[in-house]
């Protein structure tokens, strides 16, 4: 069982919880029959096909294979540890939890020690940033206009020009450097030993919503310099994606919330300046394309964004098409081009706080947006020009799921194209019937297939349904019957409950597996359409019955291969024995003894 909480407790919690609450808590949820229904938060797709069972209090996607109970899905979603979201979910539902310094010394988490390596170096730092060896980086970042106050609020530092500065710092904090290399904070050296990822720049660490540590990232000194980048970050960890955070949004998320709107800025800087200067609703993306996992992010806190785009910004096209994802999630998603040669940074403060939030306020709607983009690269007074804007908009188009704001859409752009309605809405209906046929989707590319012996997922299904015919399935079978290891799994933990005499439910027989193949065939198997109960007994028969004669197959094939090799060695004595069990063998299975 994962981490150290006493059994009850976790069932206690659980059976307090319910996952239907929780998880609509952060996505959208439409009953299905007995069931609930969402878009997976967890992979992109355009039909539903995320399940969430009241009943059985566990959720399962059929198109990614996530799955589990609702310690499960804060893990997965808020990328928390077990022990994490036990906390959490011990203190939504009012159970009191054991010391953790009770706990066993194994329970000390590797997502926890990470955080704490990460606050290690962050104050490392900033300390550096306010001494001495910190002048000409302070001197720096005056220079670009922030002051004492937002450097200390955003807790900005510098890395030393040494290769081992951090790794002596920590090495005397007794941290490892195999932890170090987790944390992303050191390299390892081709010859053997480590040096430090980050050197002779300013840095800005990154922290999730709950102003935890995560990474960072990592600036030059000097803009003229061509010789190295000009920013490098943290590597991806197992506490830090680029594209499950947003930076800053530990800071903005309640004026977000409060605003109704989120800002959204492409760089450190571009973040910094502006909140400062007094707007306060912005995060930045961190230099990568927006993700789903960002989308889910902000939507806790509003449904409108506003992008805002440097001009010169190489392949703006696409990183706009990538706002569709927003879109899909029923965001209203607006756009801000600066003028030439402008980010936010030198926009504030070139023109000030109030210029800006007027570019905000005064934002264009991506779809316009997106048009004027294309009319200044294709000729939209010829055809082929007309088709190339068409095919290029349509994507984004047909990501909105209100069917009046896409008809609307539609109109607008045969309008302002001068096209037929119809021409338009054909070529819509064609995407539609790529997506039918399975071109491009997450769920086809995301799903872990996992090849379980259909007699044997069929047996963990009917177990899960009814815990009475545990107990048959015991006295004919043991796990090691079942040749696939899940199904192996699962059944040898079933049959040690039912022999203490504990009920079987797949939200508490979750808790005793961490691997996710296993979570997922439970899941699956509980969601799967129920065998009518006049057949069950027949079934269960079947199915013990070809398990036995598929033992006695492989036990057949074994001896066969035995006697062989006896016979080819010349062990006479071996092979009379091996001769004999083989007969025993074929009357046994004859019936005759």
């Amino acid at each position: 069982m994962p981490g150290f909480i006493p059994e009850n407790i976790l069932e206690d919690i659980l059976s307090r919880i319910d996952i239907v609450e929780l998880i609509a808590g952060y996505i959208p949820l439409k009953r299905a029959g007995r069931n609930f229904k969402a878009h997976c938060p967890f992979h992109h797709e355009k039909t539903p096909s995320f399940m969430v069972s009241a009943e059985r209090q566990i959720y399962h996607c059929f198109g990614c294979g996530a799955g589990g109970n609702a310690f499960n899905f804060l893990m997965q979603y808020e990328r928390m540890s077990f022990l994490e979201a036990v906390e959490v979910l011990a203190k939504k539902a009012g159970v009191a939890l054991p010391d953790r310094q009770k706990l066993s010394p194994g329970a000390v988490n590797l997502n926890t020690e990470l955080y704490k390596i990460n606050e290690l170096a962050v104050s490392f730092y900033e300390n550096n940033l306010s001494a001495a060896c910190g002048l000409l980086p302070r001197s720096y970042l005056k220079g670009r206009g922030i002051n004492d106050e937002t450097i200390k609020l955003f807790r900005l530092g510098y890395a030393l020009d040494k290769w081992d500065a951090l790794i002596n710092h920590l090495r005397l904090k007794n941290i490892n450097l195999s932890l170090m290399e987790k944390a992303g904070l050191v390299l390892a050296k081709e010859g053997g030993g480590y040096y430090d990822r980050f050197r002779n720049r300013i840095l800005f660490p990154i922290f999730d919503i709950k102003s935890r540590p995560l990474g960072f990232g990592a600036r030059v000194l000097n803009d003229k310099d061509n010789s190295q980048p000009k920013y490098i970050n943290s590597p991806e960890t197992l506490i830090y994606s680029k594209g499950r955070n947003l930076y800053g949004l530990n800071f903005t998320k309640d004026s977000i919330r409060e605003a109704n709107l989120a800002v959204i800025v492409e760089g450190y800087l571009d973040f910094i300046i502006p909140y400062q200067a007094g707007l306060h609703n912005i995060v930045a993306s961190l230099g990568t394309a927006l993700t789903i996992e960002q989308a889910h992010l902000l939507k806790r806190y509003t449904d409108n964004v506003v992008m805002v785009y440097d001009p010169d910004t190489a392949g703006q096209m696409a990183s706009l098409r990538t706002l569709g994802t927003f879109i899909e999630e029923g965001i209203d998603v607006k756009v801000v081009s600066l003028p030439e040669g402008y980010d936010p940074d030198l926009y504030v403060r070139k023109n000030g706080i109030d210029s800006f939030k007027e570019a905000v306020i005064g934002a264009q709607n991506l779809l316009d947006y997106m048009l004027k983009i294309l009319k200044t690269r294709y000729n939209s007074k010829e055809i082929e020009g007309k088709a190339k804007i068409i095919s290029e908009i349509l994507p984004t188009i047909n990501k909105f799921k209100n069917a009046v704001l896409k008809s609307e859409y539609v109109r607008k752009l045969a309008e302002d194209l001068k096209v037929e309605e119809d021409a338009i809405w054909q070529e819509i209906n064609k995407i539609k019937k790529e997506d039918r046929g399975g071109f491009n989707t997450d769920a086809t590319v995301r799903k872990r297939e996992i090849n379980v012996n259909p007699t044997e997922r069929l047996l963990i299904k009917l177990m899960l349904e009814e815990s009475d015919l545990i107990e048959r399935i015991r006295q004919d079978l043991t796990p090691g019957d079942f040749r696939d290891a899940i199904t192996s799994k699962i059944a040898s933990i079933m049959f040690e409950l039912i022999e203490q005499g504990k009920s079987i439910e797949p939200k508490k027989l979750l808790n005793y597996f961490q691997d996710e193949s296993v979570a997922q065939l439970i899941c699956e198997s509980s969601f799967m359409t129920g065998i009518t109960s006049e057949n069950k007994d027949r079934v269960v028969a079947d199915c013990i019955q070809r398990l036995k004669n598929e033992k006695n197959r492989l036990r057949r094939q074994r001896l066969h291969d035995e006697i062989k090799l006896a016979q080819r060695s010349g062990d006479e004595e071996r092979l009379h024995t091996l001769i004999q069990e083989f007969h025993d063998l074929i009357k046994k299975e004859a019936g005759k003894i």
